[in-house]
C-alpha cells in the first residue's frame, strides 16, 4: 500500500487571500495530475505566513483580521477543490479563535470533508508568534484514501523541535506525521527531523516556503531504517527539494512501515514511563529560564 504525499513548495501571497487560494489551487491540481493522495502546504498559507508590524498603527488589528473559521469561502474552497480532485488537501491557514487566532492546520479528505484540525501547539514565544494562541493537543486521525485507511497527525515547524510532539502522536498510532512549516532548514534541523521518523517508526514529510522567502529543501522520510530483520541500515530520505518552487511527491510503503512497527526496537516497544515523571514537571530550572515562556 502505498501513499503518496505532495510537498507543495511555494512562495506566499502575503495578506493577498485572493492570490493565495488560486496559487494553492493551482499547486493542488499540479500534485493531483502526479498521483498524490494528499497535497501538503506550508505554514500558515492563507496570509502566506506574514505577521504584523508592530510600528505601524493598527497593523495587528488588520493582522488579527486576517484569521479565518472553517466556514470561510477560503476553507471551503479547498474542501470543494479536494472533493473535485478526490485527493485529500492539508490545509494551512491563521485560525479565527476566541481571543489570539491559532497557527492551523485542517486535513480534508478526499470527499472534501474535514477530519482534523491541529493548531500549532509550540508557539515561537520569543517572537511575533506570542500573539498566537497555542493548541491544546495532538490529536490523530484515520484517513481514507484510494489506497485503504492511514493514521495522520500534524506537527508544526517549531513543533518538530520537540521530541515529545512526534512522540505523542506515535503513542496514539499516528503512522505518518506532516509539517507545515516556515523557516531555513539547514542540516541540524533537516537531521532533528529525520530522527522523529527513526526514533518513532513513524513516516514524517514537511513543506517549506521556496526562497527567498525561505529556503526550499521540503523533506520526507521514511520510518523503515532496516528494510529486512539484522539487515544492513539505509538511507531512509525518500524526498529533499532545492531551493526552488514546485511539486515534490514522496511515497510511503505503508505495508512496509506497518511490518516494521511490529518488530523492531523503537517506538513504543521497550520505554519506561514509570521513570519518566520529570517530563511533565512544569517548573524551570536556570539555564532554561525565559520571560516569555509560558506552560
Amino acid at each position: 500500500m502505498g501513499i503518496d504525499i505532495a510537498l507543495l513548495q511555494m512562495t506566499g501571497c502575503g495578506l493577498k487571500r485572493d492570490d493565495s487560494l488560486d496559487k494553492g489551487e493551482v499547486f493542488c491540481r499540479r500534485a493531483q495530475t502526479m498521483g498524490a493522495d494528499i497535497a501538503l502546504f506550508p505554514e500558515m498559507w492563507s496570509v502566506g505566513m506574514t505577521f504584523y508590524d508592530p510600528k505601524k498603527a493598527n497593523d495587528r488589528e488588520r493582522w488579527q483580521a486576517q484569521a479565518i473559521g472553517r466556514d470561510d469561502l477560503f476553507i471551503q474552497h479547498f474542501r470543494r477543490l479536494a472533493k473535485e480532485l478526490k485527493m485529500a488537501i492539508a490545509l494551512s491557514y491563521l485560525e479565527k479563535w476566541e481571543g489570539a487566532p491559532r497557527n492551523s492546520v485542517s486535513l480534508i479528505d478526499r470527499r472534501g470533508e474535514i477530519v482534523l484540525t491541529y493548531a500549532k501547539v509550540h508557539t515561537c514565544e520569543f517572537d511575533v508568534e506570542s500573539e498566537l494562541t497555542p493548541g491544546d493537543g495532538f490529536p490523530v486521525a484515520e484517513l481514507e484514501t484510494a489506497a485503504g485507511p492511514v493514521k495522520i497527525g500534524f506537527m508544526i515547524c517549531y513543533d518538530r523541535e520537540f521530541p515529545e510532539s512526534a512522540r505523542m502522536l506515535m503513542l496514539q498510532g499516528a503512522e505518518l506525521i506532516l509539517t507545515p512549516n516556515a523557516c531555513t532548514l539547514d542540516d541540524p534541523r533537516i537531521g532533528q527531523f529525520k530522527a522523529r521518523a527513526f526514533e518513532n517508526m513513524v513516516g514524517v514529510a514537511m513543506t517549506n516556503y521556496a526562497a527567498p522567502q525561505n529556503n526550499g529543501h521540503s523533506v520526507a522520510f521514511d520510518a523503515v531504517v532496516h528494510p529486512i530483520p539484522d539487515g544492513e541500515s539505509r538511507d531512509t530520505t525518500l524526498v529533499e527539494a532545492g531551493e526552488e518552487e514546485g511539486v515534490y511527491v514522496a511515497t510511503f510503503d505503508l505495508d512496509s512501515i506497518r511490518s516494521y512497527r511490529e518488530r523492531e526496537s523503537w517506538g513504543n516497544a521497550f520505554r519506561r514511563p514509570r521513570l519518566y515523571d520529570l517530563l511533565t514537571n512544569e517548573k524551570v530550572e536556570p539555564p532554561f529560564v525565559r520571560s516569555t515562556a509560558t506552560r
